[in-house]
């Protein structure tokens, strides 16, 4: 059995950052240098992590502090004109700015609020900092809590489970349990049977649940897995370092993806059993759910659901139905998009900034302290309780027109009823905005255009042509063959509604090699300038960048300079046509080349997409 003291991997630097902020509301100095002294770490390392996140202030805080998120779904809804409205209250004692998406994009705009009061108490000053969420409120309401707040009484915030006139779903297949009592009966089935390992992995594989990775990059599961556990049993047949770990990566910052954030909340012990199962078969000895600190409901849920797999013996150091530790906790992002790129994310977890690696070697081989690692996304992990208990072929019986299985995907935007929908495979982009999610504001023929993948994907239009989009030899494709045959149209058809479209990671790569499919579409209706779009999404790249390689630092400035000018009307024709557009294709494909990480290669996208698909929205911008 392995010692306790084999299995944990603990960070020092975080938690204490953490605890001081939320203390004074901010870094205060000589704490810093309480805690530096007390752990012997440098200042210097300590402020080189502090500075990184943006989570972390360096300067005391005004004692109300609003925060409205400016991104995709939020933007829609008038941030811009919201931030410009409450930045006149600063006077107040009350600072006002933007930022990065809050994952509420189903009730917008989104607005954080937090309070900090320091009062002197038996000679000693006693801080209070509390922070809240009000969600689709508009600026009179959003007003009176500000003013509420600056005398210090704590107005009611909006929960995500306040969000339940749409979840959970009753029809949600993904709840093994139904109701049922939260036995873990997957973990229990394969307990102390490793030979079991073997199964599962087959369960997972192409031929039976072809179960991916649902945080956009699609890779099979199963693979993932078992390069995890040959890394792992290498390292032990050699006699070296046992520790393997599992990680959920619940760091969901996407611009109008909120799925994660639903499963967290309602179902954190499946987002468990899949991660103990996953210790299981890759024989990892410690396992750990990273979440965004923006999710204080989903991080409390979480540990309630450890809590309580520990008393029932399926994880915690004294896991006695596993027969050995297994040692399981939340680990709270200190914030930042770029770590939800998995090495990102684990240098955060290592007391490092929040920077991605270049690679090789891979996480299955050289991950958290630098040991085998196998980093998936929580819906990936939630699916495994059901095919273990059900079976592969089970689940892949959930999908639709050839396609296997089922997933969940987030909707928000230009539509009647934003929301987290679990759907099978193979529907098309019809049924779930007409269908799901009750149509595009203003008729289902308003629709303009959609974001798959947030602002990783750039935009689509309502039509795909051979002149705009449909790649060389398309009608040739079998998934285009196999695509007009179902819906019923001609296979040398020169155009495509994308509501003909099925959800299909695929079909959606094969008809258009730059649009992933991801889990957030954003939906733009008639009368939306996606030359404003595109900028907002260049923006939120650039701002959330983490520097560290020069494509994406620079590239990132130089596409938002350009947008801003665009917008401002600063960009003539002929200097367009001449040498803007030249520049920017070649700026494009440096970044797309020479980028660390994917960050850096999705920038370009949104304009680019934009060139393509809406030159008339463009041409009303060029003077």
């Amino acid at each position: 059995m392995l010692s306790t003291s084999s299995v944990r991997h603990q960070t020092r630097i975080l938690p204490a950052l953490r605890q001081i902020q939320d203390q004074f509301g901010y870094l205060e100095r000589e704490e810093l240098r309480r805690f530096s002294q007390s752990s012997g770490i440098h200042l210097h390392q300590i402020q080189a992590v502090a500075s990184f996140f943006p989570h972390f202030r360096q300067s005391p805080t005004a004692p109300v502090t609003v925060r409205v998120c400016r991104d995709m779904a939020c933007h829609l809804a008038g941030s811009a004109s919201l931030i410009d409205e409450l930045s006149a209250l600063k006077s107040a004692g009350v600072a006002v700015e933007g930022v990065s998406c809050l994952g509420r994009c189903d009730r917008v705009p989104a607005v954080s609020i937090a309070m900090h009061k320091a009062s002197v108490a038996h000679a000693a000053i006693d801080h209070h900092h509390q922070e809240f969420f009000c969600l689709g409120r508009d600026v009179s309401a959003l007003k009176r809590t500000i003013a509420a707040s600056i005398e210090g009484n704590v107005m009611p915030g909006d929960a995500d489970r306040d969000a339940g006139r749409l979840y959970p779903s009753a029809d949600w297949t993904i709840d093994v349990y139904r109701g049922g009592a939260r036995d873990y009966a997957a973990v229990r089935q394969l307990a102390g049977k490793p030979d079991r390992a073997g199964w599962v992995l087959e369960q997972l594989d192409l031929a039976h649940a072809n179960l991916r990775g649902m945080g956009g990059a699609g890779i099979a599961a199963s693979q993932k897995w078992r390069d995890v556990r040959d890394a792992a049993n290498l390292a032990r047949r050699r006699g070296g370092d046992s520790r393997a770990y599992v990680i959920v990566n619940g760091d969901e910052s996407e611009p109008g993806t909120f799925k994660d954030r639903e499963l967290l909340l309602h179902y954190p012990h499946l987002v468990l059993e899949g991660l103990i199962i996953a210790g299981l078969v890759t024989g990892a000895t410690e396992g750990f759910l990273y979440i965004r600190h923006e999710f204080p409901e989903q991080i409390a849920a979480c540990r309630t659901a450890i809590a309580e797999g520990e008393a029932l013996g399926v994880c915690g150091i004294d896991a006695t139905v596993l027969g050995r530790p297994f040692p399981v906790s939340v680990f709270v992002s200190p914030g930042g998009y770029i770590c939800g790129e998995q090495s990102a994310l684990i240098e955060a977890m290592s007391d490092r900034r929040g920077e991605p690696r270049n690679m090789p070697p891979g996480l299955e081989t050289n991950g958290l302290d630098d040991r085998p690692t196998l980093v998936s996304n929580v819906e990936t992990f939630a699916w495994v309780p059901y095919i273990v208990q059900r079976g592969g072929k089970s689940y892949a019986d959930g999908g639709r027109n050839g396609s296997k299985g089922r997933r969940f995907f987030s909707v928000c935007g230009d539509v009647n009823r934003p929301g987290v929908y679990e759907v099978p495979m193979g529907l098309t982009l019809r049924e779930l905005i007409g269908d799901y999610c009750q149509g595009v504001v203003g008729g289902l023929d308003k629709l303009k255009a959609i974001a798959p993948s947030g602002p990783s994907g750039g935009f689509l239009p309502r039509k795909l042509t051979a002149a705009n989009g449909l790649p060389a030899g398309y009608t040739e494709l079998p998934q285009w063959q196999e695509l007009a045959c179902r819906r019923n149209f001609d296979p040398q058809a020169q155009e495509l509604d994308i509501l003909d479209l099925e959800l299909e990671l695929d079909l959606f790569r094969a008809l258009s090699p730059t649009h992933a499919l991801g889990a957030g579409i954003v939906v733009y209706a008639e009368g939306r300038d996606m030359v404003e779009q595109a900028v907002n999404a260049i923006e939120f790249f650039r701002n959330e960048s983490c520097g560290k390689c020069v494509p994406c630092r620079v590239g990132s400035q130089k596409l938002a300079n350009l947008g801003a000018n665009l917008l401002a009307g600063r960009v003539n024709r002929g200097s367009w046509s001449g040498n803007l557009r030249p520049l920017l294709e070649d700026l494009s494909e440096a970044m797309v080349l020479s980028s660390i990480c994917g960050l850096g290669r999705s920038v370009p996208l949104p304009l680019r997409t934009v060139i393509d698909y809406f030159g008339n929205d463009l041409e009303r911008h060029l003077t």
